[in-house]
């Protein structure tokens, strides 16, 4: 068996078990902080926790999305490439480009350049 196969092997089993273990754990949580606070607070009735699950779900269709990825990951990626091409523009200027728009992004913001 091959070294790729093995860890899919074995990844496979620890990825359920991890679901299983959010689901119960994501479950119950929510299950208690409904139950402790929804009645008192809204009038509303106690829920169970299949229901709880349910909500979660819900929460992730309705707030998280389908994806696998971590949440907000392609934002992250998308700022680095805004940083990446703001660099290589930088890079490019010459000193006092490079001062004119330092001038330019204090004068928007209200403040005075530290360089004043």
């Amino acid at each position: 068996m091959s070294k790729r196969m093995r860890k899919v092997v074995w990844m496979a089993p620890a990825a359920i078990v991890g679901m299983a273990v959010f689901i119960a754990i994501g479950g119950t949580v929510v299950m208690l902080l409904w139950n402790w606070l929804t009645p008192l607070l809204f009038g509303l009735p106690m829920i169970t926790f299949w229901q709880s699950v349910g909500l979660l779900a819900l929460g992730r269709i309705l707030f998280g999305g389908f994806g696998l990825g971590g949440g907000g990951s392609h934002r992250c990626h998308s700022r680095g490439r805004i940083r990446e091409r703001m660099d290589e523009r930088w890079e490019k200027m010459t000193p006092e480009e490079r001062e004119k728009m330092r001038q330019g992004l204090y004068d928007r913001g209200g403040e005075t350049s530290p360089l004043d």
